[in-house]
C-alpha cells in the first residue's frame, strides 16, 4: 500500500470544501446579482421609466435615436415590440442578430383586461389602426388587440388617444403582470353566479404600472372568471368560480400553468377565495414569483418551474405564512360545463336581451372592420363589445327584434355568428409576417386551411380545434388543441427544405365534464409541409368521422385510434 493511501495519511489531508450550490437567482434567498442580460437591464433602469424617453427623445429623434437596451428590452413594458423585417425567411430566424431581423416599425399591443370594450373605445382603436397602423388589427388569444406598422414618432399621440378613453398599453408585454383574462360575458351570463370583474378592475388599478411588480423573473399571466370559459389551466394564476358548501360563491385558486417549450398545466391549491379577497391573494402569488422565482436561467424563469419544484402544499404554506399572514379556507373544485364554452352564436343574457358571438378568421381583423363593427353594434342598440380568449368577438345587449338583422350585418363585414366548425375552431399566432421568433407563416395558412375545409367538409358536424403556431413558443396554445400545429422547417418530397408543421393530436385544457386535461399526442415522424396541411387535416377529420363511436370526442378518439389513422 502506498503511503498516501494509508488511513493515517487520508486523515491528515485537509477536508474537501463542500461544493457551493449555485443559486437560482431568487431574491428571497439573497441572490440579487445580475445573472443574465435581461436581469442586468432591469437592474440598470426600471423599464417603466422608458416611457419618458419615448415621449421626450425617441419620438423626436426617430428609430435611429433609440438606445438598443430600450429598443429590445424596456419598450416591451409599454406594449412595443419591433416587428420582423419583410422578406427574411424562417431558416434565418435563429441565425441572424436582432438588428438584422427587426424592421423600423413596431407591433403595439393594447391591453383589454377582461376583454371588455365600449364601442367608443373600439372606434378609437380602429382610428389608430387606419391612421397609424396601415389598417392592421389582430385579435389575440389573450383578449388584446395588436396593431402593426407603428412608428415611434406616433406613439405619444397613440397613447394620448387610448388613455383618453380609458385604455392603455402599460405592461402589455415584458416581465410584469400582463392582461388579466376574464369572461367575455361577465355580468350578463345567465349561468354566472358571481361577476369577477370588480377583482379584475381592482388588480389593474392597484398593481399594473406599480414599480413594486414591474420587475418579475418573466411574464405573469392571470385569469379571473366565474365560468370556465377561458384557458385557466394554462395561466400562472387563475380564479375559477365555485360554490362553497358553507360560505357560498367564491373562487377556486390555481397556480403554475404555462405552455411554451416546457408546457405545464396549473394545479389547484385547494383554497376557496371570496371575491373581495382576490386582489390580496393575487398580490401574494405574484409576490412569491417576484421574490422566489428563478432569475439565473431565462428558460426556467416562469412560475411553473417554482411550483413544480416546491409542490402545491409548500406553495400554499409560503403564500399563507409569508405573504397573507393568514390561512386560506379549503374549498371544492369547480363544476365544469357539459361542453367547452366559446360563446359563438346567439345567447340569452340574464336581463332577457341577447349577446351575439362572431368569428373572424384566425383572429385577423382590421381597423376598417372594427370601425364598422362599432357602427353596427350601436345601430342595433349596443354600446358594448367583448373579446374572447379564442380570437373571437361578442356584441352584448341586443334586443330580440334586432338579432337576425345584426347577424346578417356582421356577416357582411366578415364576422360570422353561425360559422363552420373550422372557422369556429381555428386560431393562429402572429407568425412570420410580423414576429421575429417565427419560422413559418400562420395567418394566411390558417385562412387557406379554413377556406379549403369549408369547401370540402362543409357539413362537418363535430367540434375540432386547430391551433397554428409559427414557432415552438405556443402563443396559440398548440399543445392543448385537438390538432396543434407547431411551425418548423421540414423536407418535402423533393428533398427541399420548406415551411411545415410538427403535428400534435388530442390535446385539451380540461374545461368540460369528462374532458381530461393533457398535451397532444406526438406521433413519431408526423409532420406536414404547409402545402400538404389542408389535405392532412381533411384526411384525419374523415378518419375521425368514420371511426368514432357515438358521442366520442376527437381527443378521446385520438387516444385509442390506430396510429395509421393519424397519419
Amino acid at each position: 500500500m502506498a503511503l498516501s493511501d494509508t488511513p493515517a495519511a487520508a486523515a491528515a489531508r485537509p477536508a474537501a470544501r463542500p461544493r457551493k450550490v449555485r443559486g437560482e437567482g431568487q431574491w428571497a434567498l439573497g441572490h440579487r446579482e445580475p445573472l443574465n442580460p435581461n436581469e442586468r437591464s432591469k437592474k440598470d433602469d426600471n423599464p417603466l421609466n422608458v416611457r419618458a424617453r419615448i415621449e421626450n427623445i425617441y419620438a423626436h429623434g426617430g428609430f435611429a435615436s433609440i438606445d438598443p437596451a430600450d429598443l429590445r428590452g424596456r419598450f416591451r413594458w409599454w406594449g412595443l415590440y419591433t416587428q420582423r423585417k419583410a422578406g427574411i425567411d424562417g431558416g434565418r430566424t435563429a441565425v441572424l442578430e436582432p438588428h438584422e431581423l427587426e424592421d423600423e416599425f413596431f407591433m403595439l399591443r393594447v391591453r383589454v383586461d377582461g376583454g371588455a370594450l365600449s364601442t367608443a373605445q373600439l372606434r378609437v382603436i380602429a382610428e389608430i389602426s387606419t391612421e397609424f397602423g396601415r389598417d392592421s388589427a389582430d385579435i389575440t388569444d389573450r383578449q388584446n388587440i395588436q396593431l402593426h406598422w407603428i412608428r415611434v414618432e406616433d406613439v405619444p399621440e397613440i397613447w394620448r388617444r387610448l388613455e383618453a378613453v380609458g385604455l392603455q398599453t402599460t405592461e402589455a408585454c415584458g416581465d410584469c403582470p400582463r392582461v388579466v383574462l376574464g369572461s367575455p360575458v361577465a355580468g350578463i351570463s345567465a349561468d354566472e353566479v358571481l361577476d369577477g370583474t370588480p377583482a379584475i378592475d381592482e388588480i389593474v388599478k392597484r398593481y399594473v404600472g406599480d414599480p413594486a411588480y414591474s420587475n418579475l423573473p418573466r411574464k405573469f399571466k392571470s385569469q379571473i372568471s366565474w365560468l370556465a370559459d377561458g384557458p385557466y389551466t394554462s395561466n400562472d394564476i387563475s380564479f375559477v368560480g365555485v360554490n362553497h358548501p358553507e360560505h357560498g360563491p367564491g373562487f377556486d385558486l390555481w397556480v403554475g400553468g404555462g405552455l411554451s417549450t416546457n408546457p405545464r398545466l396549473a394545479e389547484r391549491l385547494g383554497a376557496w377565495v371570496p371575491l373581495a379577497e382576490i386582489p390580496d391573494v393575487w398580490e401574494g402569488v405574484i409576490g412569491i414569483f417576484r421574490d422566489y422565482g428563478y432569475r439565473r436561467l431565462r428558460h426556467r424563469a416562469r412560475l411553473k418551474f417554482l411550483v413544480a419544484d416546491w409542490g402545491v402544499a409548500k406553495f400554499r404554506e409560503v403564500l399563507e405564512k409569508e405573504y397573507l399572514g393568514r390561512t386560506l379556507l379549503d374549498g371544492p373544485a369547480p363544476e365544469l360545463p357539459e361542453k367547452p364554452i366559446d360563446h359563438i352564436g346567439v345567447h340569452k343574457q340574464n336581463d332577457g336581451r341577447n349577446y351575439i358571438g362572431a368569428a373572424p378568421v384566425v383572429g385577423r381583423s382590421s381597423g376598417t372592420q372594427l370601425s364598422r363593427l362599432a357602427d353596427l353594434a350601436e345601430a342595433h342598440g349596443s354600446e358594448r363589445v367583448r373579446l374572447t380568449a379564442y380570437q373571437k368577438l361578442l356584441v352584448l345587449d341586443v334586443a330580440d327584434e334586432n338579432v337576425e338583422s345584426l347577424v346578417t350585418a356582421l356577416r357582411g363585414i366578415g364576422l360570422e355568428a353561425r360559422p363552420s366548425a373550422w372557422r369556429r375552431g381555428t386560431m393562429a399566432c402572429t407568425g412570420i409576417e410580423y414576429c421575429k421568433l417565427a419560422i413559418v407563416e400562420t395567418k394566411a395558412r390558417g385562412e387557406e386551411l379554413v377556406a379549403r375545409l369549408e369547401e370540402r367538409l362543409a357539413d362537418f358536424d363535430a367540434d375540432i380545434s386547430v391551433h397554428i403556431n409559427g414557432c415552438p413558443n405556443a402563443c396559440a396554445r398548440t399543445q392543448v388543441a385537438d390538432i396543434g400545429l407547431k411551425g418548423q422547417l421540414v423536407m418535402n418530397a423533393h428533398g427541399e427544405q420548406v415551411e411545415g408543421f410538427q403535428i400534435h393530436l388530442g390535446g385539451a385544457l380540461g374545461m368540460a365534464k369528462g374532458e381530461t386535461a393533457g398535451f397532444g399526442r406526438k406521433v413519431r415522424g408526423l409532420k406536414a409541409t404547409a402545402e400538404e396541411l389542408p389535405e392532412y387535416v381533411e384526411r384525419i377529420a374523415r378518419h375521425y368521422l368514420d371511426d368514432r363511436t357515438s358521442g366520442e370526442t376527437f381527443a378521446n378518439w385520438v387516444v385509442r385510434a390506430d396510429e395509421g389513422l393519424l397519419k
